[in-house]
């Protein structure tokens, strides 16, 4: 037995382990991957362990998140800071080997995958920020950026729709250096695979534009090494398609039986003595050596890179200066924005956004996105940042197609690859689309900015599949999601300031329709809410509100300040307002008021947090039909006279 083979053996045996001495995992796909995952590791994988995060790494994403106990087996033997201990920990509460790979609990994972197929969009994401770096700052004779992406996806991730999506894009805009490691093992966790795919995956990729290669032998150490080695010689997006057995070596191989199970004490035994393998979580030297020689390689690499760097810096001195500024988040003025006259008054969000967008893109050039096919409608566009394709790798504005859903999973991959501040955007009715993977760029806090035009239902005659009523309640449900809701043109530009010191995603809902103007506070929005009109003494009505139904909140108080002592609160990010200090919170809600009413165009119950049960919810719980975008809202309630009546209605109760 040659040291590759023993490797791979203990590499099968001591993933097995871990996963029987969890108790669960999935110890068919991390088996049956097995062999592609160390000839990546091995010989093809650039990595230093000594730095982790060194620009010019290859990215590797584990989209087949399942399989992270062999992943997590290769990282620990190839020096990353993963010990025997924590293989034991597998799927331990606090531990480093969490059940699906997690972004920042475990060194060496790039992204948090689990959710099939995301993994593949994110990857496309990382493939597409590297194109943008390397035609940015590589110059004749220094690639300085030159890594390739690679993602080991399954038959479940390609199935996904979201994958299907990314994958096309990718085609179409001819992305190098990324790889597609498929495991093709012809099962899923139901039974085989053509009970419910029999697609030609071949013919598929073929035809969206993809290098495709054949790998017989996926079980093979050399045969997927020497796959490897041919797919980084190609130009454009290659993958490999690795037939491989599933739960190879165990009793159950090539069933789904397999999928999803651990294996018992004796099978683990049986398991063991067909690998030749009697020690428990042990890992001889001359394996370990094996594996270390790859990682001296890695950080001789990244030496290299240092000195070649260094060269380059007195070389290009101009692009160099670039280079270090993109790294650079500049400091912007935003009050001095907020005293100019960015206060555009009688516009429409998506109006005011745009000048905004452009203002502070100007400044960052870190800012690259795009739409799902709605650049005029939303408005979303970097004016003079030119257009990502396949001969202008600068551009900034990226054509994502009407791929929503692939959209915002790519985005999380451009912002995981090195400071990018990706933006996209669509209507607020097909943000439905996107909530798995914004999602994602929540659990992970990346710095995403999301743009939801046409936020009600006065996008009018359209009709009830482009209205949006639940979605911003959907929104704000994800944890770790900021959702701002701008009443004007100050209120929007807190939110930016907040996204250029936050660490996390958010989520901006804009109108279709004009904005009344409201003289919104910039200072006073960066607090999440704020008390816009302040009662003459004790507030006997309190109404809050959130963006374009904020100027209606004016007119109702207004009219009912002749016979009441109102105030009123505008909520544009609930989620930074419950943030602030108690005290502040208190003073904003003003509790002690006989009625407490929310103004809002949704039908989100957080309001009934700050109005009680007794309070007065102004929402959309019903569709409304197809009609002009005044009279819809009216219909739904949405005007002074009803509102003033229902409140004063209640107040008599």
């Amino acid at each position: 037995m040659n040291l590759a083979e023993k490797t791979l053996n203990y590499v099968k045996s001591i993933t097995a382990q871990s996963i029987t001495n969890a108790k669960s995992g999935h110890t068919g796909a991390s088996l049956g991957v097995s062999a592609i995952m160390l000839a990546l590791f091995k010989d093809h994988y650039n990595f230093d362990v000594s730095d982790p995060d060194f620009l010019n790494r290859d990215r590797f994403v584990l989209s087949a998140g399942h399989a992270c106990p062999v992943y997590y087996t290769l990282l620990s033997l190839f020096g990353f800071d993963l010990s025997l201990q924590d293989l034991k920990n597998l799927r331990s509460l606090g531990s480093k080997t969490p059940g699906h790979p997690e972004y920042h609990v475990t060194e060496g994972v790039e992204v948090t995958t689990g959710p099939l197929g995301q993994g593949v969009a994110n990857a496309v994401g990382l493939a597409l920020a590297q194109s943008i770096m390397a035609e940015r700052f590589n110059s004749v004779g220094f690639p300085i950026i030159n890594n390739y992406t690679y993602c080991l996806a399954g038959d479940g991730c390609l199935m996904e729709g979201v994958a299907q999506e990314a994958c096309s894009l990718a085609g179409t805009l001819n992305l190098n250096k990324l790889i597609i490691l498929y495991d093709s093992n012809d099962v899923t966790m139901d039974g085989v695979l053509n009970i419910s795919n029999r697609e030609n995956v071949a013919k598929k990729f073929k035809a969206m534009g993809w290098n495709v290669i054949k790998c017989s032998h996926g079980n093979s150490y050399f045969d997927c090494s020497r796959a490897i080695a041919h797919a980084k010689k190609l130009e454009g997006p290659t993958i490999i398609i690795f037939k491989t057995t599933i739960g190879i070596g165990t009793d159950k191989e090539g069933t789904s039986s397999i999928h999803g199970v651990a294996l018992n004490v004796e099978e683990l035994k049986v398991f063991n003595k067909k690998l030749g393998v009697f020690e428990n979580f042990f890992v001889p030297n001359d394996v370990r050596d094996w594996c270390m020689a790859s990682s001296r390689r890695g950080k001789l690499n990244h030496e290299k890179w240092n000195q070649d760097l260094a060269v380059y810096a007195t070389s290009n001195p101009e692009l160099y200066r670039q280079f270090l500024n993109f790294f650079d988040r500049k400091k912007i003025d935003f009050e001095k924005i907020a005293r100019s006259n960015y206060k555009l008054e009688g516009e429409s969000g998506r109006a005011f956004n745009k000048v905004i967008l452009n203002e502070i893109a100007d400044k960052l050039y870190q800012i690259v996105g795009g739409t799902a096919d709605v650049t005029h409608s939303t408005g979303v566009l970097i004016e003079n940042g030119g257009y990502y394709n396949t001969g202008n790798r600068r551009g900034r504005n990226i054509h994502f197609g009407v791929r929503e859903h692939a959209m915002a999973a790519i985005c999380n991959g451009i912002s995981l690859y090195e400071d990018f501040i990706p933006f996209c955007a669509t209507f607020l009715a097909f943000s439905n689309y996107m909530l798995p993977a914004i999602r994602m760029s929540a659990l992970m806090k990346l710095n995403n900015v999301y743009f939801f035009t046409h936020d009600s239902i006065y996008v009018g005659e359209d009709g009830v599949t482009h209205q949006p009523i639940e979605q911003i309640g959907n929104l704000r449900s994800i944890i770790g999601l900021d959702v701002f809701r701008p009443a004007d043109s100050n209120e929007l530009l807190a939110g930016y300031k907040l996204v250029l010191e936050n660490h996390g995603p958010t989520a901006f809902i804009l109108s279709r329709q004009k904005m009344p103007v409201i003289d919104g506070n910039f200072k006073s929005a960066l607090m999440g809410g704020y008390i816009l009109r302040q009662a003459k003494k004790e507030a006997e009505v309190v109404i809050y509100a959130s963006g374009y139904e904020v100027g209606l909140a004016l007119n109702v108080a207004e009219e009912l300040s002749k016979k009441y002592d109102v105030s009123v609160v505008s909520m544009p990010c609930i989620e930074l307002f419950e943030r602030q200090s108690q005290a502040y919170k208190n003073k904003v809600l003003q509790k002690g008021a006989k009625l407490k009413v929310a103004i809002e165009a949704s039908n989100d119950s957080i309001w009934y947090k700050y109005i009680g049960t007794e309070g007065l919810f102004v929402s959309v719980e019903d569709y409304q039909g197809s009609g002009k975008g005044e009279e819809i809202y009216n219909k739904a309630g949405f005007n002074s006279k009803e509102i003033v009546k229902n409140i004063i209605k209640k107040l008599g109760k």
